[in-house]
């Protein structure tokens, strides 16, 4: 098969697109072969070196790969040959095969394409648990997005729709309000207007009666944070799941006690090694909805597996518009 390895930590130009042996279903695991695997911002932290988790080398990157079910081994019974799967590893997408524990696999909805499950995996997921579990979202609720139009944003606010909580969405500039709104948002933040402390705050209130937001999702952190944890109500709750502006931000917890308010985090792999009952369920919710017509993944843009390199960089800097998937055949839209 062929599978892009990463031999070295480093530039993501490096990655090479070698033939190495067909892996083989061993007790408890299943053989797939890829048909998509999205690419992901945390991808280009392991490539070069820079998560908190590194396989040992050489490995192939790409998390959450979907495809067919081509070998089973002897004692799986929950998955059969053909099945179209999309499954929870943490490694491995970015190549044409990869063994799999079977329990890892969860059977698609027949009107989900190989290609909009790899977009929807781990912005989908890790909205889900930022909104409903570290967020704990009621219908009725109000709920600020920050990162909107990026792939968890977007997941965020159509989710939030879902559910029934009044969607904010924060954008960089008013050219991106339409966006947000086709995805379900019920009115927009604009983070380019001035003194943004200020201007986030005003803008919130405007759009919940002057109460601030139940629920704030933070892909952001930097001055956004900063403001966005102004413009929370009382008993509301702030969900940090990354810092895409580069800065971590800090925050002088009397303002959390005066107002009652909490900050949690997430890290969505952890739910997959530590929860798979809580994941399934999520996995479960996720797919129930795409059925119900109340979820459309984002618009994809496909990539060989052969130019993984270009769909990285393109990914690195920030060029790309949606979501970047690799596909491995002919047959991946299906």
């Amino acid at each position: 098969m062929r599978a892009a390895l990463v031999r070295e930590f480093g530039p993501v130009d490096q990655l090479t697109v070698e033939t190495i042996a067909d892996p083989e279903a061993t007790a408890g695991h299943v053989v797939i072969d890829i048909h998509a695997t999205a690419v992901n911002f945390v991808d280009l932290l392991v490539i070069t070196g820079k998560y908190q988790f590194l396989p040992p080398r050489p490995f192939a990157p790409g998390k959450l790969p979907c495809g067919v079910v081509s070998a089973v081994g002897p004692d799986v019974t929950t998955l059969k040959v053909g099945d179209r799967v999309l499954t929870l590893h943490e490694q491995g997408g970015y190549a044409e095969k990869v063994r799999v524990p079977a329990h890892d696999c969860y059977v698609l909805p027949d009107r989900l394409s190989f290609v909009d499950a790899a977009a929807m995996s781990l912005a989908y997921d890790t909205a889900w648990f930022a909104l409903c579990e570290r967020g704990r979202a009621k219908a009725g609720e109000s709920v600020l997005v920050l990162g909107a139009t990026g792939g968890v944003g977007l997941a965020a606010v159509q989710l939030a729709r879902a559910y029934g909580l009044h969607v904010l969405a924060a954008v960089s500039a008013p050219g991106k309000a339409q966006q947000v709104l086709d995805a379900g948002a019920h009115g927009v933040v604009d983070l380019s207007q001035g003194d943004l402390i200020d201007s986030l705050r005003d803008q919130v209130r405007a759009q919940t009666d002057g109460k601030g937001v139940d629920i704030v999702i933070d892909t952001l952190g930097g001055d956004v944070f900063d403001a966005a944890i102004r413009a929370i109500a009382w008993r509301g709750r702030l969900v940090v799941v990354g810092f895409a502006t580069g800065r971590i931000p800090t925050l002088k917890v009397n303002y959390v006690m005066l107002k009652n308010i909490e900050v949690s985090g997430l890290q969505v792999s952890d739910y997959r090694k530590r929860t798979p009952d809580e994941m399934a369920h999520c996995i479960r919710e996720i797919f129930r909805l795409v059925e119900a017509g109340a979820l459309r993944p984002s618009a994809v843009t496909r990539y060989p597996l052969e130019d993984v390199a270009s769909a990285l960089t393109a990914l690195q800097s920030r060029q790309a518009s949606g979501r970047l998937v690799l596909t491995m055949n002919e047959t991946a839209s299906l």
